[in-house]
């Protein structure tokens, strides 16, 4: 296949890139690595099925039939979830929209795939750390090394702000202002920018490795003086877990994960009365309806407005006096 060709796939695969992705969309690098990585599976899984290179594939080969199987094995071999499988073919919508724009020929082609719908998914109760099992876990950290320095202060971050980690791991130190008032800016999805207030105790912590740095203007870095990573900060967090699991009866055993701490921080939130509109702006959701499912998960603040509807609707038994034997009673009772 020619590279020159002006309908080539790899020419039309750069362009949905370079061009609509980041110059038309603006769209973030996590967007664009989550598209790069749908269609990299979708190409390589359309190679093996015809049995060539991907440098042979061809517009042609983009039909519909081949999307819905590549949907199909990646939810039986590769074992993923309904809603990744939708996340995938929402990647591969928006580049076939971008063919339908630059190829109209092959509009009934694109439009047979635009039309496959999403699969319904199930929607799990959200996973959270209640107040006492966040707290063992960050004091799990030991903190007189300087790693330890730099964990203390991350997970700190993440519990105070619930901040996405991807979000944690961009601040700067130009970010921070670690003086009164204690606050950290962050950088969220659609570049939408938002303040949060930080305790003194994550401020202090931030400080002492915003020293240690020194001139670097990245916060959180790996034993390689590189970024930190996500996978890495993952691996950190399932450490300590299994650090607090072995010192307190609190925290128990399980798969941590740094966005769990998000949740965590929402619903503690919730439990403190905070409104949830407050909360949508402090996490930075786009809709309060996002924000409204930290309240369905919530088994305390069921407890409490169970124990209200039950008080309201007057089934509560009232001025009922506790029974107590008789005298007679146990006169008869000690003559057996």
């Amino acid at each position: 296949m020619s590279r020159s060709k002006p309908d080539s796939l790899l020419t039309l695969t750069q362009s949905f890139f370079l061009n609509y992705l980041h110059s038309t969309r603006g769209a973030s690098s996590h967007t664009v690595r989550a598209y790069r990585d749908a269609l990299k599976l979708f190409f390589l899984f359309l190679a093996g099925q015809k049995r060539q290179s991907i440098a042979d594939l061809h517009l042609d080969d983009i039909q519909a039939e081949a999307v819905l199987t590549f949907l199909d094995h990646i939810e039986s071999k590769r074992s993923n979830s309904a809603v990744t499988r939708n996340c995938r073919l929402a990647a591969i919508r928006s580049f076939v929209q971008h063919l339908l724009r630059n190829d109209v020929t092959r509009a009934g082609q694109y439009g047979r795939i635009l039309a496959i719908r999403t699969k319904r998914a199930t929607h799990r109760a959200v996973a959270y750390l209640e107040p006492e099992e966040a707290r063992a876990v960050i004091a799990a950290v030991d903190t007189s090394s300087p790693r330890g320095r730099r964990d203390h202060a991350l997970f700190l971050l993440l519990y105070n702000t619930g901040a996405r980690v991807s979000e944690a791991l961009a601040v700067r130190s130009s970010d921070l202002r670690l003086d009164r008032p204690r606050q950290v800016r962050f950088l969220g999805k659609g570049r939408k920018e938002r303040i949060c207030p930080l305790w003194p105790e994550t401020a202090s912590a931030l400080r002492r490795i915003v020293r240690a740095e020194g001139g670097s203007d990245v916060l959180f870095q790996s034993h390689r003086s590189t970024p930190l990573t996500r996978d890495g900060v993952a691996y950190l967090l399932q450490k300590y877990v299994r650090l607090a699991a072995k010192s307190s009866q609190t925290p128990r055993l399980r798969r941590v994960t740094p966005h769990m701490l998000r949740h965590s921080c929402a619903v503690a939130l919730l439990q403190a009365g905070v409104d949830v509109s407050v909360i949508r702006d402090y996490l930075g959701h786009a809709s309060v309806s996002t924000t409204s499912r930290y309240i369905t998960t919530n088994l305390q603040m069921k407890r409490q407005v169970l124990d209200a509807f039950w008080k309201r609707a007057g089934l509560a038994p009232t001025g009922t006096r506790k029974w107590q034997p008789s005298p007679k009673l146990l006169a008869f009772l000690q003559t057996l």
